[in-house]
């Protein structure tokens, strides 16, 4: 069993009293991801906070205001770049997501060095990604290829018998070796991926860097469509716990 030869080497339970800024930095933006989405992530402890040892993102409806710029939602971002960057390992984070029309929580992960070039030549892997209009289903994903427009993706959804991601907490996790990425739920694989390229790298480029880890809850876009009237506000997700494991 190749999970049992690894060892934990980075993780974060989440049961101080704040953000540990020694494994996470804090994102703030009003970009809108490229996404057209509708949040402007901020540093506050109404999005962003540590509670009953979970770490709680949550967005509202509350027409924030940012450097001038104003947008419908309020939200956060966090990431552990240059504070946990990882080449080959196992990730698991568990979590429990919100759902509703226009939700989009994400964890996944980037390039710390774009040695490969631009997104999404350097790659990225989404461990997991949920619209809140479907939510009994949650998506596996790579990018990868050239930069904008001559990027690829390739992943496969995985969908509960019963229930959705909002009625209890899930372990999400990739396993990720030279050459291949395996995707689990709840210690389960279900998906494997062995075939990608990158236009500036030889195989398994561009999957043979460090990448670092990022949380995220997006409100509205392209792909999940804006919020309606059913859509729940405040809306919150929750991180148990962040474990990073790597060959002994």
């Amino acid at each position: 069993n190749a999970i049992s030869k690894q060892k934990l080497v980075w993780s974060d339970e989440f049961n101080g009293n704040s953000l540990d800024y020694s494994k996470w930095g804090v994102e703030e933006n009003a970009y809108g991801g490229g996404n057209n989405e509708l949040q402007i992530y901020r540093w506050d402890k109404k999005n962003l906070r540590i509670e009953n040892g979970n770490l709680v993102i949550e967005a509202h409806k509350d027409n924030p205001n940012v450097a001038g710029t104003t947008r419908p939602y309020s939200s956060a971002r966090i990431r552990s770049k240059y504070r946990g960057d990882w080449k080959y390992c196992r990730v698991d984070v568990r979590a429990k997501l919100p759902i509703g029309k226009g939700m989009w929580p994400a964890i996944w992960m980037l390039p710390t060095d774009e040695k490969y070039g631009g997104w999404a030549s350097s790659g990225e892997i989404d461990i997991m990604e949920l619209v809140g209009h479907e939510p009994s289903t949650y998506h596996g994903t790579l990018h990868y290829g050239g930069g904008w427009p001559r990027n690829k993706h390739t992943g496969k959804e995985y969908k509960l018998t019963k229930g959705t991601f909002a009625d209890d907490f899930h372990v999400f996790s990739v396993f990720w070796e030279e050459g291949k990425i395996i995707w689990g739920i709840d210690g389960k694989p279900w998906q494997t991926q062995q075939k990608w390229y990158s236009e500036k790298g030889k195989f398994p480029a561009p999957f043979d860097q460090k990448f670092h880890l990022i949380i995220n809850l997006a409100v509205g876009g392209r792909w999940p469509g804006n919020p309606n009237d059913q859509t729940k506000f405040p809306a919150k997700l929750l991180v148990d716990y962040v474990r990073v494991y790597q060959n002994i």
